[in-house]
This record gives structure tokens, C-alpha cells and sequence, in this order.
């Protein structure tokens, strides 16, 4: 089994999830106590958060690389940043290690893919759904991608940093979400993909009437795969 490494606290609450999804997966594949062998750097997410609003993506980057770097010098075989905005930043940190990196936009293109979706909305963050690293990518799969219109992106990443990163899940923000994505729907979207580690805390599939695709979960089980290859 290799070693996964993980770059998490943006937020915690969604690495938590990175841990619980990965250690579950690992134990219904192969039964028993057996568990994942992976490290954690949980980095202040309070500080990355300065430097996204500042727009000091390389000071972001950097501290990333630094994370990535004590990694790969504890052993990890991979490494996952886990969180969709700090993907920005992906080159710069894969610059500072010889293991690689997963991309979570490239795992979720797959699935996409696999459910025969050529178009889907996209939430997230604001740094997500206005800049093109993401949803670049996500075009390169052959992907067509809509995401909520000005007013709409504010409010969902509002939620996002004040609310779900804090553990904070109200009735009426996934009211708001849901407005967003019937409204995406109505414009022609075949699936939903919860382009936030945070956003599966909130929706759910059973919420909705097309396919969504939690990043967060993809990811995880994308590590699981690596993990577990020959």
C-alpha cells in the first residue's frame, strides 16, 4: 500500500472528510482492521485565506510547497492538496517535489466522463468559478461548464468561507443553493459538480435531480486507487 499524503486544513472540516472517506474505502476493499497509511499537514487556513483575498498566490504557494515538501521527506508516495481553490497553485508546488501530485479536476472530469455528461454547473469558490485554473482544466476533459451568474457566485462563496469552512450548516443558505442549481438545471446542465471540499457538507445527491459529483469524495477515492495500485 503506498503512502498518501494530504494537504489539508482549507478548511478542516473538509479534511476530515478526506480522512474518514479514504480510511472507509481502504477498509470495505480490504476488509478487516485494515486502515490507510497516510500523512496529514494541516496548514492555517486562516493564513492562506489572507493571502487568496490579497491575491498573494505565490506567498499561498509557497507555503503549500513548504507542506508538500515535508511530505515527500516523511515518506508519502502522492500528495493531494485538498481543496479545489489551491489548485491554482498546483505547478508551483509540484516544482518543490519529485512525487506527484492528483489533481482534483482531473479526477472529476473522469467520473464525469464516466457518466456520459458533456455539460455541467460548476459552485465554488469565488477564485474558482471567476478565474479559468479549474474550469480550464475541466475543458480540457471536453467539458462544457456554466457557473452561477455575479450575484449568485457571491452569495455561494459567502457561504462557503462564512459558514460551511466554520462548521456553520443553515437550513436557508442550502435553500439558496438549491435556487442556484435548479437554476443551472433550467439552463441545460446535465450534472452538478461541488467544485468545494466544503460543499457536500450541504448538498447532498438525493437534493438533487441530476448527477452531482463531490469533489471532495472523488478526490478521496482517487487516492484510494493510487494507494491500492500494483
Amino acid at each position: 500500500m503506498k503512502i498518501i499524503g494530504l494537504i489539508g486544513g482549507m478548511s478542516w472540516e473538509s479534511s476530515v472528510l478526506y480522512y474518514r472517506i479514504i480510511n472507509e474505502e481502504i477498509k470495505n476493499r480490504l476488509g478487516g482492521l485494515q486502515s490507510a497509511k497516510c500523512l496529514l499537514y494541516s496548514v492555517n487556513f486562516a493564513e492562506i485565506a489572507d493571502y487568496q483575498a490579497k491575491g498573494e498566490w505565490e506567498k499561498a504557494g509557497n507555503s503549500l510547497g513548504d507542506a508538500a515538501y515535508a511530505l515527500e521527506n516523511a515518506g508519502v508516495d502522492f500528495i493531494l492538496i485538498c481543496t479545489n481553490t489551491m489548485h491554482k497553485v498546483i505547478d508551483q508546488v509540484q516544482e518543490r517535489v519529485t512525487v506527484p501530485i492528483l489533481h482534483v479536476a482531473d479526477a472529476t472530469a473522469l467520473e464525469v466522463k464516466k457518466c456520459e455528461l458533456t455539460s455541467v454547473g460548476f459552485l465554488g469558490t469565488k477564485y474558482t468559478m471567476e478565474q479559468d485554473f479549474q474550469l480550464s482544466k475541466l475543458h480540457s476533459h471536453g467539458l462544457d461548464v456554466l457557473v452561477p451568474n455575479e450575484q449568485e457566485r457571491e452569495v455561494v462563496n459567502k457561504v462557503i468561507f462564512e459558514e460551511l469552512c466554520v462548521g456553520s450548516i443553515r437550513k436557508e443558505s442550502k435553500e439558496y443553493y438549491m435556487q442556484v442549481i435548479n437554476r443551472l438545471i433550467e439552463e441545460g446542465v446535465e450534472g452538478i459538480i461541488l467544485g468545494c471540499t466544503e460543499i457536500g457538507l450541504l448538498i447532498k445527491q438525493e437534493d438533487v435531480s441530476v448527477p452531482i459529483f463531490d469533489t471532495a469524495y472523488i478526490h478521496a477515492m482517487a487516492a484510494v486507487n493510487k494507494a491500492l495500485e500494483e
